[in-house]
């Protein structure tokens, strides 16, 4: 066993090298070159998971799901009914661990396939969206998530079998009653997505993560007819996905999602373009209220989130920006434990500050740094609790990946940062990233992984973490993506109680999406 065990761990060594001459195949490969006049911007492109669903725009400007090879046109099926099928497969291994009480290293099979088939006519539309998420090869000796003092070796973020991500009907309409406004109505259970391109920290249709955030209630978007604003106003019960026991997951148990019938989730958030020329801004107000449900113990989060995020896309020879600040007030409990009964004064903020520039050379190279701040709980004993929470957002583009790694979460982090992003040729894009990475406050978790030193006698460095990645988008039917990140562990990483031995950790991932 110990033999195994080891073969295991150390097979994960040699991933780096097969990333690397994948990335060089793929430069060397004959093909369009991405130059300098009318290169992509690095980072471009669909994203890599199931999204037929919401490829469409109905209202404003319409970019219609048409994948090279088309199940809908093979089957010839009338223009009034969409239908879609998608399928992603990504191998992951990891060699080393951060997580309390982790050893050696852990490997996974995450899959996901996805099946929409819509109905329109004359604005009206009816939807469903199949999903079915599984994890193969973790087992009782993973490590994917923890919390302070404990291990848990699956979780429902990695395993949601054969259920309905979406059941809706929808109106849409353009220049309602000659307004100059275009609205769209949704009900029924859906996914959501606040915030253009990375403003998705606080509500966003997971990309990465094998499984999706899915809420039950209304949406109501309001767009200007000439692209000035649109707004989003929508009041929602999460979805949560069952079952979510560790020991049910790995038995395979299936139990259809049902919705948190004591959480109420609710907003508001406006855009604006072009406030000035390429400068766009969002205004935004959330409202959260949970309670414990039959099976299932919550933070009692009470509270209200508004931020406010300006940006500027990024644009071949021309800088851009990103700036988002976030607060938090209210109340919450400092854990979902059952004998956790003390409501606390919840303050909590988060900011991030990003400036980038793309250089009109081949390859189009853009670089940028970044800043973000989460807040932490200094002290578990003054009646607040100051940790930041980041709803049901999603984080993969600029905090890493998640799967089985997911070392950084938006919660008790202070990590400034740089990235290099390239396009060698049309339809490659690449980047390597920097992060060092701190505890906001030295005596609060390092959230997601199970360590805490609650006398911040451990320090508060986390580590280096460094990303290198690379996607071909083969055509508009297949993408295929790699990826190496390294996690350099710091102080706290090492001396925090219940941190394995070990030294650094390195992430490898390989992934593909076939879209019909």
């Amino acid at each position: 066993m110990q033999l195994l065990h080891r073969a295991r761990r150390d097979s994960h060594r040699w991933h780096p090298v097969l990333l690397l001459m994948g990335a060089l195949a793929l430069l060397l490969t004959p093909g369009a070159q991405a130059g300098n006049g009318g290169a992509a911007v690095p980072g471009a492109g669909r994203p890599i998971h199931c999204n037929a669903a919401v490829q469409d725009d109905w209202i404003g400007r319409r970019n219609p799901y048409k994948p090279v090879y088309s199940l809908h046109d093979a089957m010839k099926l009338p223009e009034w009914l969409s239908f879609a099928v998608e399928h992603r497969s990504r191998y992951e291994g990891q060699d080393g661990s951060y997580r309390f009480g982790a050893e050696g290293g852990d490997q996974a099979v995450p899959v996901q396939s996805c099946t929409w088939i819509e109905l329109h006519h004359q604005g009206f539309r009816a939807g469903v969206e199949f999903l079915d998420a599984r994890q193969f090869l973790s087992d009782e000796g993973s490590a994917n998530f923890a919390r302070v003092g404990s291990r848990i070796p699956i979780t429902n973020s990695q395993v949601n079998a054969a259920d309905f991500l979406q059941v809706y009907a929808a109106w849409a309409g353009e220049n309602i009653g000659g307004s100059g406004v275009d609205a769209e109505v949704k009900l029924g259970r859906q996914t959501l997505d606040l915030g253009y391109m990375n403003g998705r920290r606080l509500v966003a249709r997971n990309v990465f993560r094998n499984t999706v955030n899915a809420f039950t209630g209304g949406l109501l978007r309001l767009r200007d007819h000439g692209d000035r604003w649109q707004a989003k106003f929508f009041g929602f019960q999460p979805v949560v996905r069952l079952p979510s026991g560790a020991e049910d997951i790995l038995r395979e148990v299936h139990t259809f999602d049902e919705q948190e019938t004591r959480t109420f989730f609710s907003g508001g958030h406006v855009e604006w373009f072009n406030v000035v020329p390429t400068l766009h801004a969002e205004v935004y107000l959330l409202h959260l209220s949970e309670d414990d449900r039959p099976g299932g113990a919550t933070a009692n989060r009470r509270f209200f989130t508004p931020g406010i995020r300006a940006y500027i896309q990024p644009a071949v020879g021309q800088w851009d920006l990103e700036v988002e600040i976030i607060g938090q007030t209210g109340s919450s409990r400092a854990s979902a434990g059952a004998r956790d009964t003390r409501d606390l004064e919840h303050r909590a903020w988060f900011h991030h500050w990003a400036l980038g520039y793309t250089f009109d050379l081949p390859w189009a190279p853009r670089f940028h740094v970044m800043y973000d701040y989460a807040s932490g709980d200094a002290d578990a004993r003054d009646g607040q609790n100051n940790r930041f929470d980041t709803l049901y957002g999603a984080r993969r583009w600029e905090l890493g990946p998640t799967g089985i790694f997911g070392a950084v979460a938006r919660a008790n982090l202070e990590t400034p940062g740089y990235r290099l992003s390239v396009a060698p040729r049309n339809g490659v894009t690449a980047f390597f990233q920097h992060r060092p990475l701190w505890l906001a406050t030295a005596r609060d978790e390092w959230v997601g992984t199970g360590l805490q030193d609650r006398t911040g006698r451990s320090g508060d460095f986390i580590g280096h973490m460094f990303e290198l990645s690379a996607r071909w988008d083969v055509n508009a039917s297949l993408t295929l993506d790699a990826g190496w990140t390294r996690l350099a562990r710091g102080e706290f990483a090492l001396q925090a109680p219940g941190a394995p031995e070990r030294g650094d950790v390195d992430y490898f991932y390989t992934q593909s999406l076939i879209r019909f």
